[in-house]
């Protein structure tokens, strides 16, 4: 079950067309209406639909306009449905300045055409108007995105001439798939500006690419940054119970396999009951902490003076945060937030988002192995995840237990967000295939993926777009929806090996 639930975007849906057409063409108005219900009911599947219906005069668009701002729509769905003068519609743009979608959805693949009068045609002359409308949209500064293709419907109306089903076909199938991508990114964005990460601790000293400024990532982003110290996680420690403890072991044994000693690393052991009860212990604690400041997502790091008791506590961390992304809360370490944002992104679209960074390559398999001590996103693993008892931290201080699993086999996308000189965001977006193949057992989640070009190849692609060395991978070839994504939060997306 989800800890916190993402937001769905408000969709603006209304029909064009042209007012004189009414009078003179019988059963054209609600003929188009039935296809703007049509669109507004599949579209609710994703979104909450403000539909304004037709907008067929000047008047009307400016009216629509109003209703738009008044429900503070994310993105307007504009259906072509029959020609409309340009002038009909950008009074609309003008005053709501939501990102709009132009839908050039054809009702049938084929016209009748021995029989099909001027009435009939006029449904179907849904294209006609679209190099209008970019143009006019173009001249008034105004962005427009436009989907191509076929209606979808199920049934024919009665009215209709012709065989207006076309579900079936692969250019309604696109259609309906990109209008999917546009509301659910319109989703991530209204998600992000309502969200609230945690930032707990302090970055790892000397990663020059993780260091942000929180003003940076709200002005762009719209979500807010709240500054945690270990002495909050503490105070939620203390109000642990015994009966959490124990519910959170339940959830430790559920979701994860507990490891023997690692075969090639006399460092990584079984985790010992005590290192089991104290991740039960701390992971509740973090889930009171989430709670009580309402988190959607944590970045953390802690370092302290040697043996100190925040030490300790953090020797527990990664259990509970890799619980704690699987229920909608994805948890960053080394204080990386512009990961943490990547991983927020992938879960809001539910295609998981696990903290990766470069383990090593494979040339023999031309591979590329991905992953991390943790957290991981369990929802999206191989099998159960392991546990393993980690002698030190490679490199940073502590010890404590770690997860080692590898993401399913099959289509994977990485989105990586870092900064530019001048303090902009950049989505760096890359589609590979998840492969099983032997990884380390060293505590690490590691996952080979193949980008489908030489390794030394996609790399000098990949280390030209200025990443951080953190990425989030997503389930699924997802690089459309991300970049549509950027497009909506107004942020450069660069994809590599496309």
């Amino acid at each position: 079950m989800k800890q916190k639930e993402s937001k769905r975007a408000r969709v603006g849906l209304y029909s064009a067309g042209l007012h004189a057409y009414w009078s003179q063409f019988s059963g054209l108005h609600d003929r188009i209406l039935g296809y703007n219900s049509f669109i507004g009911e599949r579209v609710s599947e994703w979104g909450e639909v403000y539909n304004f219906g037709l907008v067929d005069s000047e008047t009307a668009a400016r009216d629509a306009g109003e209703f738009f701002n008044a429900h503070n729509v994310d993105i307007i769905l504009a259906h072509s449905g029959t020609y409309f003068t340009s002038s009909c519609v950008l009074p609309l743009h003008q005053i709501c300045k939501a990102p709009t979608v132009m839908l050039n959805l054809q009702p049938a693949a084929q016209m009748a055409y021995a029989k099909t009068d001027t009435g009939e045609w006029l449904a179907h002359c849904v294209g006609c108007p679209i190099p209008e409308a970019a143009n006019a949209f173009e001249r008034a500064g105004i962005p427009l995105s436009i989907i191509n293709g076929l209606l979808g419907l199920s049934e024919t109306p009665e009215i209709s001439m012709t065989d207006e089903v076309t579900a079936h076909m692969p250019q309604a199938k696109r259609a309906w798939n990109e209008i999917e991508q546009w509301v659910k990114a319109a989703g991530v964005k209204r998600t992000m500006q309502h969200a609230r990460f945690g930032f707990l601790g302090n970055n790892y000293s000397g990663m020059l690419d993780m260091y942000s400024d929180f003003t940076m990532l709200q002005s762009q982003l719209g979500l807010h940054v709240e500054l945690l110290e270990m002495c909050d996680l503490d105070r939620s420690l203390g109000k642990v119970t015994l009966q959490e403890i124990e519910q959170k072991r339940t959830e430790i044994e559920t979701f994860f396999e507990i490891s023997g000693d690692s075969p090639s690393d006399p460092r990584v052991k079984a985790p010992t009951e005590e290192q089991l009860n104290w991740s039960a212990t701390v992971a509740a604690a973090q889930e009171r902490m989430v709670e009580e400041y309402s988190l959607d997502a944590l970045s953390y790091y802690y370092h302290g003076s040697n043996d100190n008791h925040y030490e300790q506590v953090q020797s527990g961390f990664i259990v509970g945060h890799s619980l704690l992304t699987a229920k909608g809360v994805p948890c960053a370490g080394e204080g990386d937030i512009k990961t943490n944002i990547a991983m927020k992104i992938c879960d809001v679209l539910g295609k998981g988002g696990s903290f990766c960074e470069i383990v090593a390559m494979d040339y023999i398999h031309n591979t590329m192995l991905l992953g991390h001590d943790g957290p991981f996103h369990i929802s999206i693993s191989d099998g159960k995840p392991m546990l393993r008892g980690l002698g030190v931290y490679h490199g940073k201080k502590g010890s404590g237990i770690s997860v080692e699993a590898n993401v399913i086999s099959g289509p994977v996308t990485m989105l990586g967000v870092t900064q530019l000189r001048n303090g902009d965001l950049r989505f760096i977006v890359s589609e590979g295939v998840a492969k099983k193949h032997d990884i380390l057992t060293i505590g690490n989640t590691q996952t080979h993926v193949d980008f489908g070009v030489d390794l030394d190849a996609y790399m000098d692609e990949w280390f030209k777009a200025a990443p951080t060395h953190h990425c989030a991978m997503s389930v699924g070839h997802n690089a459309s929806l991300f970049e549509k994504t950027a497009k909506l939060m107004g942020i450069e997306c660069v994809r590599v090996n496309p």
